[in-house]
């Protein structure tokens, strides 16, 4: 079995790069996972592993045996270099570079004719994102679109916010006009939250085939969204403040549409 002990490696310079550089991943078609959860559900979701990276003294035999069969290559490496290439305070002791997908609207397939979409416009925080794929896996929604996308769904902040929800999650990534077009195409309601001539969440059905719409904290949705929208919605606000974080409010509507379809 390979062996790299050096932190200077040029293999292990190369996975620095795909871990802080989206045109690294996107040019490689790579990208890497920390954490033996996460891999674990990147292989269920049916990922690639090209390489597996382990520190023997802090990833057990056993559990390497559970992951090996889904790589052609294993590297021990040392617990200098694992620390190197560690995004996380937390040791596993393993890591894995893998293969890029691609996150068509080609790809997507509804087992109902009722599904519940969650769309993330043009949300930039990473962690944020992470949050929200976290609650469509709690919520088992049907898939998650993200439209206008800022930041590339490998970046190690998504996949660490995420919990390796990530994987999980049927998910697409377009232009909000290509978004639209689908779910008009698909006789979708489509429910974007902005404050602009809305009324209350609640006061809307979502027992049918829904999409729930939500932007970013600084500016919300773009004007296409809220011409296009079946009903504009909001979640009323009490306090001094008119708005929330995007993540939380994203729960408070996919969970109230998942009450409505009683689950």
């Amino acid at each position: 079995m390979k062996q790299i002990s050096s932190t200077q490696n040029s293999y292990i310079k190369d996975l620095l790069k795909l871990q802080d550089k989206s045109r690294e991943r996107k040019k490689k078609g790579l990208f890497i996972i920390e954490g033996q959860r996460e891999i674990s559900l990147a292989i269920k979701g049916n990922y690639q592993i090209d390489t597996m990276l382990f520190v023997p003294e802090m990833f057990s035999k056993e559990n390497l045996n559970q992951i090996q069969q889904h790589t052609s290559q294993c590297i021990e490496i040392t617990k200098e270099v694992y620390q190197k290439l560690a995004y996380r305070d937390t040791t596993e002791g393993v890591i894995a570079v893998v293969k890029s997908k691609k996150f068509s609207l080609d790809t997507v397939n509804f087992n109902t004719s009722t599904p519940l979409i969650l769309v993330l416009e043009g949300i930039e925080k990473p962690g944020n994102i992470g949050a929200i794929l976290r609650t469509a896996d709690a919520a088992n929604v049907d898939a998650v679109f993200i439209a206008d996308p800022k930041s590339d769904l490998f970046n190690p902040n998504i996949i660490r916010s995420s919990v390796g929800c990530v994987f999980t999650n049927q998910i697409a990534v377009g232009s909000s006009e290509e978004m639209i077009d689908f779910l008009q195409a698909k006789n979708i309601n489509i429910y974007s939250a902005t404050l602009q001539n809305s009324n209350q969440y609640h006061k809307n059905d979502y027992t049918q085939a829904t999409a729930l719409v939500v932007g970013t904290e600084a500016t919300g949705i773009t004007q296409i969204w809220r011409d296009k929208a079946t009903q504009n919605i909001n979640i009323p606000m009490q306090g001094e403040i008119d708005s929330m974080n995007v993540s939380v409010a994203a729960a408070i509507l996919t969970f109230e549409a998942k009450r409505q379809r009683g689950f």
